[in-house]
């Protein structure tokens, strides 16, 4: 099988990696999650990340957010090593300040309203900022991710899945993070809703200059605004990059992926979009 190395010049952006992950493993009990994952995340791109039921996609970002203890390996982001070095708390703060995450289904406090939720990060990581400045940037925040202002003072039982996922978006952004991790942010939507929230997720990095850990199943996601797309099977990180780049390969599950029913149809619909604009 042919594969594209991570650390190939045409495979990656230039720089020093945002994240970097070597030898991860993970495991519950009997079950093998992960074994010696290697992936690099670099500055300003969308990384999506693919892969089957089970393979753990979310288990990684978990790792790397600092949710899941591996059993081994490492992982470091921006430049720092996160794992064995809990004495760090300060600094691991302070690392944690510069990222905002999604997860799936938006996660929102259902007692809080939209602007409350959206000032959770403030309030843990500001606790002396005045509550006028909270409500302020949640304000902002909100009219950000496209909701309207009317939003704030909303409970989540209150809006759409579309409104609830923008939410959440919200509040991944409220410390005005260099790093997103979003997981899963079209599953649910219509295609109209999940298209809509591709565009905007684009337009946010492109104007604040984000680095987006992005996990998928969507293909229309994946063609739309991914960079670069890595590939989980075989409990590792299989391939890493364009999705031409992938094609080329002649891995079962990366063919069935991207070359199934759904998947041309996927990549249909991007050329058609590109011939469009």
């Amino acid at each position: 099988m042919s594969a594209i190395p991570t650390s190939a010049p045409d495979a990656k952006p230039d720089g020093a990696p945002i994240i970097s992950i070597r030898g991860l493993v993970n495991r519950f009990g009997d079950q093998i999650v992960h074994n010696d994952l290697d992936l690099d995340v670099y500055r300003g791109e969308i990384l999506g990340v693919v892969g089957g039921s089970g393979t753990g996609k979310s288990v990684l970002m978990r790792s790397i957010i600092g949710l899941q203890q591996p059993e081994a390996g490492s992982i470091s982001v921006f430049g720092k090593q996160m794992l064995g070095h809990e004495e760090d708390e300060e600094e691991q703060l302070a690392i944690r300040r510069r990222w905002g995450v999604l997860f799936q289904g938006g996660a929102l406090f259902s007692t809080l309203t939209v602007s409350e939720n959206v000032q959770v990060p403030l309030r843990e990581y500001y606790p002396g900022m005045p509550p006028s400045l909270r409500a302020e940037i949640a304000g902002y925040k909100i009219l950000m991710t496209g909701l309207p202002a009317n939003a704030g003072p909303k409970y989540p039982s209150e809006l759409s899945g579309g409104m609830r996922k923008r939410a959440g978006l919200a509040r991944a952004l409220a410390l005005d993070p260099a790093l997103l991790f979003l997981d899963e942010p079209t599953a649910g939507l219509d295609p109209i809703g999940a298209a809509a929230f591709d565009e905007q997720t684009r337009e946010l990095q492109q104007t604040l200059g984000l680095t987006i850990f992005l996990i998928t199943h969507d293909l229309d996601t994946l063609h739309a605004i991914c960079d670069r797309v890595a590939v989980i099977a075989d409990h590792r990180v299989i391939a890493v990059g364009t999705i031409p780049e992938l094609l080329a390969l002649d891995h079962p599950w990366i063919q069935e992926y991207f070359n199934g029913p759904r998947g041309r149809i996927a990549a249909a619909g991007d050329a058609a979009q590109k011939v469009i604009s």
